[in-house]
């Protein structure tokens, strides 16, 4: 038997769900009819895909691996019909597939570009590798590429797409409240020797960059934990760790946003896009959203307007590129 999407979707209404009896309810099928199903699809697949019991269905390691995928292709083969029937209509290709990395902007981007065309299918890619997403732009497979990289970096291939710095954040530092320097207006890097620190992955030069920086100061930073943002914060707020940010980091109970001394380290959010590609004749409009999108979070974060008022390198890009 081979997999096809209604299978994809048994597995996941059983991991939602519990139980294949719950999962039979929500899928308007008979108990024993969707237990038949689901036993065909682990035969067909070499192995159990949950452990049943008493208390419900449980995903065995193979169920995991089965369950992510399942994640990832019902949702693009569903996104791949809509485009399908859209363009064989007449329709033009989604112009508003954008790939992101971690950062302030995407989230009120995408919220304003989907209410200004309800009719187009705005749609998003995330991941923390901006040279995987500047590739997808390339390849035609996204449209936009709004990344973060280190300092005058620009991501990798450089010649193919074109890049439009939207702002300039210097990077900051976060501590617990409970710090010893917590209560401080800004840091030196120096005062942080002896810390342990945490990132969030990506690639680029930062870690170099942060190396150099504090190498500069007469010291050599601990090997960072590497790991996701909201492990990051908890590791920061049981005292742990400190964690480098940028300086639109979002006020977070139990935790305080510093700024380093001088700035040694900066990152440049830009959007690149193909200008030979369909994106170009929107491209002015996406940048103009990107920027009054990252305006709105610096006025809700009083204290960094502040600071930007007095580092005026730093902050938005109105300026638009030749």
């Amino acid at each position: 038997m081979d997999i096809d999407l209604r299978h994809l979707r048994v597995i996941c209404a059983v991991a939602d769900a519990g139980s294949v009896t719950k999962a039979a309810a929500s899928l308007g099928l008979a108990q024993p009819a969707l237990t038949t199903q689901l036993k065909r699809i682990e035969r067909s697949l070499g192995g159990a895909l949950f452990v049943r019991d008493r208390r419900g269905a449980r995903l065995t390691p193979l169920g995991d691996l089965v369950l992510a995928r399942a994640r990832v292709l019902i949702p693009a083969l569903k996104g791949l019909q809509q485009e399908a029937v859209h363009l064989a209509h007449g329709g033009q290709p989604n112009r508003y597939r954008i790939g992101a990395t971690n950062g302030p902007i995407c989230g009120g981007l995408v919220q304003r570009l989907a209410l200004a065309h309800p009719s187009e299918r705005v749609s998003v890619h995330a991941t923390w590798s901006a040279e995987e997403i500047s590739n997808m732009t390339v390849a035609g497979t996204l449209d936009f590429a709004l990344v973060g990289v280190c300092g005058d970096t620009t991501p990798a291939p450089q010649a193919d797409l074109v890049w439009r710095p939207v702002c300039v954040d210097p990077v900051w530092v976060l501590v617990s409240e409970q710090h010893r320097l917590a209560a401080r207006d800004e840091v030196a890097l120096a005062d942080l020797a002896g810390e342990h620190w945490a990132n969030a992955p990506g690639d680029g030069c930062f870690n170099d960059c942060f190396a150099a920086a504090c190498a500069r100061e007469g010291f050599t930073p601990r090997a960072a934990y590497e790991m996701d943002v909201g492990s990051c914060i908890d590791l920061v707020t049981s005292g742990a760790a400190v964690v480098l940010c940028q300086g639109t980091m979002r006020h977070t109970p139990g935790v305080v946003v510093l700024p380093i001394a001088g700035t040694p380290l900066y990152w440049r959010h830009l959007l690149g896009w193909d200008p030979a590609g369909p994106a170009a004749r929107v491209a002015d409009e996406v940048f103009d959203v990107a920027v009054r999108t990252y305006l709105d979070i610096v006025r809700q974060r009083p204290r960094y307007a502040d600071w930007l008022g007095a580092h005026h390198r730093f902050g938005p890009q109105i300026v638009r590129a030749a």
